[in-house]
């Protein structure tokens, strides 16, 4: 989804002359030492093919970005590129942050960043170095600020995973190590050196897998349970209705000094998936975002945040080409009856009137652009299952 085009030391990029002026004096520089010609690189919105003569970005505007790439075998070795990695980095005014390309893991070592010394010489040689800096995408950047203006540095660091890449493949391992049957005799799995007599029993046979220690997104857990302990079976069935329960448990425990940074991890992982090709991100965009417009009651009672949803989904789905939902979100129709659920909610009595009004204008610009339709209802007549706590029984 991301532009790609040649990034070298030619690069030119169509701004203002005060505002290139400004970020010239004052933007941060990503001096990246080594990256292989031919390598997919990108920051934030844009990506890049690196030239010849690539050695970094410059002229970046303070704050966070999402640096990423790809590595890519040489034309006559097939030229396949690799999956994505990707970090974030929260930017000051005219840092300077080294990286050196490391060829045995394909990935960049910013070790060097570490060493005063050595980024003082860079800075020292900086003006010769330019001739080879690519120009930050200015483009792009209303774009990207409309995508993470609620992901602050404490909550990227917070929710990256503690190796600082997020990968669009996990890096997995399995979960017992099984290197010979015996081993898997102990566990009492089935032995490898029968012929399977079923799919089920060849699936059965494969190793459990785990993420490796350090290397998983690490985000707020969706409660399992949507009701309060000792709940009766009406307060479950409601309870199932509106989640706000679960979303208030959510907020307590990981968002409850700021609620609304709840909205920053609704983008966080949208640009997980979106450009860091991470469908972990995905899934839990999609199992947030139910639970946020699920929350009868937490509309009323959040106005703020609601508000902020609306604003943070505008931007969201302003971005996604529409054959995405046909290819991932249309999906036992996800998102439309999601949004269905919001919408509703969102006239029901008490809720605020300037919330009441933005939710309408929402869904006639979704309804004009997706032709979706938010007024059918086909589950309104099927039975909502609960389930009900141990020991608790219906006669």
């Amino acid at each position: 989804m991301n532009a790609s085009t040649k990034i070298s030391a030619t690069a030119t990029v169509d701004m203002d002359p005060e505002v290139a002026r400004g970020l010239f004096e004052e933007g941060a520089t990503l001096v990246l030492l080594g990256v292989p010609e031919g390598t997919e690189l990108g920051i934030d919105y844009k990506s890049w093919q690196v030239g010849p003569r690539f050695r970094g970005v410059k002229m970046i505007p303070p704050g966070l970005h999402f640096l990423h790439y790809c590595s890519c075998n040489a034309p006559d070795r097939g030229g396949e590129t690799g999956p994505r990695t990707g970090l974030f980095l929260t930017l000051k005014p005219r840092e300077i942050l080294l990286a050196n390309w490391d060829p045995k893991v394909e990935d960049l070592d910013f070790s060097a960043t570490q060493n005063e010394d050595e980024v003082g010489r860079v800075r020292a040689g900086l003006r010769d170095l330019d001739p080879f800096l690519g120009p930050y995408p200015y483009e792009v950047m209303r774009k990207w600020v409309s995508l993470t203006d609620k992901v602050n540095q404490e909550l990227a660091t917070r929710l990256q995973p503690l190796s600082g890449r997020v990968c669009a493949f996990s890096d997995v391992i399995p979960e017992l190590q099984l290197t010979h049957t015996k081993d898997r005799d102990e566990q009492n799995l089935p032995r490898n050196d029968t012929e399977c007599q079923s799919m089920r029993e060849g699936l059965d046979r494969l190793p459990r897998m785990k993420p490796r220690e350090g290397t998983e997104l690490r985000f707020s857990p969706i409660p399992r349970q949507n009701y309060p302990p000792g709940a009766t079976p009406a307060q479950i069935t409601q309870c199932s209705l509106d989640l706000s329960y679960a979303l208030d448990s959510l907020l307590e425990k990981h968002h409850q000094q700021q609620p609304l940074n709840v909205l920053g991890e609704l983008q966080f992982a949208f640009v997980c998936f979106l450009i860091g090709n991470v469908y972990e991100g995905f899934e839990h965009w999609k199992r947030l975002l139910a639970l946020l417009c699920r929350s009868e009651e937490a509309m009323r009672q959040r106005r703020d945040l609601y508000l902020g949803l609306i604003a943070v989904l505008y931007h969201q789905l302003g971005e996604i080409p529409p054959d995405f939902f046909v290819d991932i979100v249309s999906q036992d129709n996800f998102l439309t009856s999601t949004l269905q659920d919001f919408f509703q909610f969102a006239s029901g009595p008490g809720v605020d009137g300037t919330l009441r009004k933005r939710a309408e204008k929402f869904k006639a610009h979704l309804t004009k652009k997706f032709c979706w339709d938010f007024e059918v209802d086909p589950d309104d007549c099927d039975p909502v299952v609960v389930e009900l706590p141990d020991g608790v029984t219906l006669d």
